[in-house]
């Protein structure tokens, strides 16, 4: 919502509360006198500031509405306050619930509901309408907070999709440089060590022939092994192994610097998590780069931590330094240019992060910044326990203050003898249920059965009570339980028709969940009873279809709002998955790209000069080997060269991925926070054939991008003519159009798809071309 919403509900609120009252005694004629009409203005001004502040002052909001409406309930006649104390102190609680805490909506209102229970007691006495009206108000309460308690898990988990989209398509930019710089740090590797020491080699021999003519003859040996040597690195170049690279991690990259400023005399201390390779690790890494630097140079010296913490949710790093030491002086203070924070804070802020810095308690300066984690959901702020105690301590203040008076219970309506309560057994059994619905996804058969049975007490808490009030309140309420449970259930697809599981024997399967229908027959069974106890003149059977009709109406809107909102979940689920599966696609392809273009220059100069460089040195000739290899030098160089340049000709053909690509596909993976990991067989071949090569890498793609979170494993062998892709930890393999994508791929190459334990897949792909029967 906008300012001007914020500004139109208080509006809208005040208009209704006048309609209701004074508006309805207007219109019957009665005209309230001046003393309740200034009383109705005092409350309605608060509650309308509060109301406009609330999203800027929730908790402060919901404080003032709730002892603004119960002082005016007194001097005001009934209804007086009606719409502010209900549809407004629900507002503010649903504002509670979406800008806090769950802790703390959950604690506003059990402490609301108690607070206006005591005060009830503390003015009009104990009486056998104080359960109900307990539960009717929780009920409320409860319903307004999880409503706000949903939509806030909605705006976090859209938040969490944004983020992790954004994250994608970060990666996906990042993944061709990240590979053009590769190649380039290892074609400088080749230049700099194995092509220099052949010319520098050679060139010596050929000097010195005369004078040593042995030296020719080692000379060309070793032109001849490291021309191989440089063959095979250079391979590796154009197709390094699809496992875990031998790159230093990020966490070993920060160890690292670590070491270098402890060269430098500066004690650090580090606790460092390991990280995924991808943009927060690089964040991460020149967070603490810079910090260490600061420290360097404004405070030589001083004694400094470095804490990195990867989780769930969000990645803290912290760099904390000490006051530096008495007498040293910071040479280096005026080195820099001032817009080190800004630059700190903007690559946090890229990564999806926030940054503050500031001077510690001891005198020295602390850089502190939270980053996406695994999940890559929004970061927020961790509650200190100091702060969770002061609630708890304000929340029982609340409480007691009505309890601080003298607790007044009147003889004229308190229960006379012995005889329960019907409200308090009312509060029991409400009690009962929401403890069963706390326990809905932790253990759902028993909470269900739970459900249904304290459904059927209500009819025996009324008998017991003699409650006296409407007959289809204390059924509706136990209704509003089971449905809740019934629409959580079915949003989160806890209640679908599956296949029975593989038995000897097989019972016919029921079209429809049991749950839904055990709940019409139970609920129905409650209203019928009730009404039955209460006394009707209508049958017997026309009180039971009635009350059947009303309760599968009731039941069957729970059910459909849970199927839509399951629906509303898979499609925006499947429209990310979708989103995510395209970038790293367009990640995979750009890369595959870079690195293919680079191979077909190595292909066509230094690979081509290395073996004329290994023949002329097989064949003896020493010179013509020196001039080769400068050749093969000028070649690598003038390669690097269009590396750095990052020259993409032909971006509009690019090449299909292969088997080759699956190091850039994990990579992508591990970046936007999943784990992968590939492991390949020594029996897999070098070359495959180009189909199936081709058909193992998409389905390879297709297996990692159905949108699971948890870790996946890629193991590919070959055996007896077949390459065998097992994938595990891929439970959204299972369905049905991923399925029907794999087999779509492997089918034409006579490849077969087999599922084993749950979120494990395996394709066997023939090596040798499948022959079709026409062709016999």
């Amino acid at each position: 919502m906008n300012r001007t919403d914020d500004r139109l509900l208080p509006v809208l609120l005040i208009c209704a509360q006048a309609a209701v009252w004074p508006g309805a005694a207007l219109a019957q004629g009665t005209v309230p006198d001046g003393s309740a009409l200034l009383v109705a203005a005092l409350v309605a001004g608060p509650v309308t500031a509060a109301l406009a502040l609330r999203r800027t002052y929730p908790v402060v909001a919901l404080m003032v509405i709730a002892v603004a409406c119960a002082l005016g309930a007194g001097p005001l006649p009934t209804g007086g306050t009606a719409v502010l104390g209900t549809a407004g102190v629900a507002l503010a609680l649903f504002t509670v619930a979406t800008e806090r805490d769950t802790f703390t909506a959950v604690l506003c209102v059990a402490t609301l509901a108690a607070w206006q229970l005591a005060q009830n007691i503390t003015l009009n006495g104990l009486s056998d309408r104080d359960g109900l009206d307990l539960v009717l108000t929780a009920v409320l309460y409860a319903a307004a907070c999880g409503t706000g308690l949903f939509v806030r898990r909605l705006r976090h988990a859209r938040q969490a999709a944004e983020h992790l989209l954004k994250r994608a398509e970060t990666e996906r930019h990042r993944l061709p440089a990240v590979e053009r710089r590769r190649m380039e740090r290892e074609l400088h590797d080749v230049s700099a060590h194995h092509l220099t020491a052949v010319v520098v080699t050679v060139g010596a021999a050929s000097g010195l022939r005369e004078r040593r003519p042995e030296l020719a003859d080692e000379a060309l040996e070793f032109a001849v092994e490291t021309g191989r040597e440089v063959t095979r690195a250079l391979g590796s170049v154009r197709a390094p192994a699809p496992s875990r690279e031998e790159l230093p991690s990020p966490e070993e990259r920060l160890k690292a610097l670590v070491a270098g400023f402890r060269r430098l005399d500066q004690p650090v201390d580090f606790e460092i998590d390991p990280l995924p390779d991808g943009a927060v690790a690089d964040a991460a890494y020149g967070i603490v780069r810079e910090a260490l630097t600061n420290v360097a140079r404004h405070a030589p010296g001083a004694r400094t931590t470095v804490l990195c913490h990867y989780g769930d949710t969000r990645t803290d790093v912290v760099v904390t330094s000490a006051p530096p030491p008495t007498g040293v002086v910071a040479h280096g203070a005026g080195l820099g240019g001032g817009r080190g924070t800004g630059f700190l804070r903007s690559r946090a802020r890229e990564a999806g992060g926030t940054l503050t810095t500031g001077p510690t308690a001891e005198g020295g300066w602390e850089v502190r910044a939270t980053l996406p984690g695994r999940t890559a959901a929004p970061v927020e702020e961790a509650v200190p326990p100091s702060y969770r105690a002061a609630q708890l301590v304000a929340a029982f203040g609340l409480f007691a203050q009505p309890l601080l008076g003298v607790v007044v219970i009147r003889d004229g309506s308190a229960s006379a003898g012995s005889q329960v309560s019907a409200g308090v057994l009312f509060a029991l059994l409400a009690a009962a249920q929401a403890v069963a619905l706390l326990w809905l996804r932790r253990a759902p058969g028993w909470a269900r059965g739970a459900l249904l049975g304290l459904a059927l007490l209500w009819p025996m808490a009324m008998t017991v009570g003699d409650y006296s009030g409407p007959v289809l309140l204390p059924p509706t309420l136990s209704t509003l339980a089971t449905c809740v449970a019934l629409a959580d259930l079915k949003g989160r697809g806890e209640l679908r028709d599956q296949p029975p599981q593989a038995r000897t024997y097989r019972l016919p399967q029921v079209p429809l969940s049991f749950f839904p229908i055990a709940a019409v027959a139970v609920h129905a069974t409650a209203v019928t009873t009730a009404v039955l106890h209460r006394g009707t003149p209508l049958p017997t059977w026309v009180v039971a279809m009635a009350a059947t009709a009303g309760t599968a109406l009731v039941v069957g809107a729970a059910h459909y709002g849970g199927a839509v909102r399951r629906k509303h979940d898979r499609t925006t689920r499947a429209t990310q998955t979708q989103h995510l599966a395209t970038w790293t696609e367009a990640a995979v392809r750009d890369a595959w790209a870079e690195r293919q273009r680079i191979a077909a220059g190595l292909e066509t100069t230094v690979l081509a000069r290395t073996a004329d460089m290994i023949a002329e040195a097989h064949a003896g000739r020493l010179d013509a080997t020196a001039t080769r290899a400068r050749e093969a030098l000028a070649a690598m160089r003038a390669l690097l060269d269009t590396v750095r340049d990052g020259e993409t000709g032909g971006a509009d053909l690019r090449p299909q991925p292969t088997l080759q690509a699956l190091d850039l596909l994990a990579q992508q993976c591990r970046a936007t926070g999943r784990d992968i990991e590939i492991r390949l067989t020594d029996r897999v071949p070098d070359r495959l054939p180009t189909e199936v090569d081709l058909a193992a890498y998409h389905a390879a793609e297709t297996l990692l991008a159905t949108g699971d979170d948890e870790p996946a494993v890629l193991e590919l062998d070959a055996a007896d003519g077949t390459l065998t892709l097992t994938a595990t930890g891929v439970p959204g393999a299972a369905g049905a159009a991923v399925r029907e994508r794999l087999t779509a791929r492997i089918a034409p190459l006579g490849g077969t798809l087999t599922a084993g334990p749950p979120g494990t897949v395996g394709l066997r792909l023939p090596l040798a071309p499948a022959v079709e029967e026409g062709e016999r």
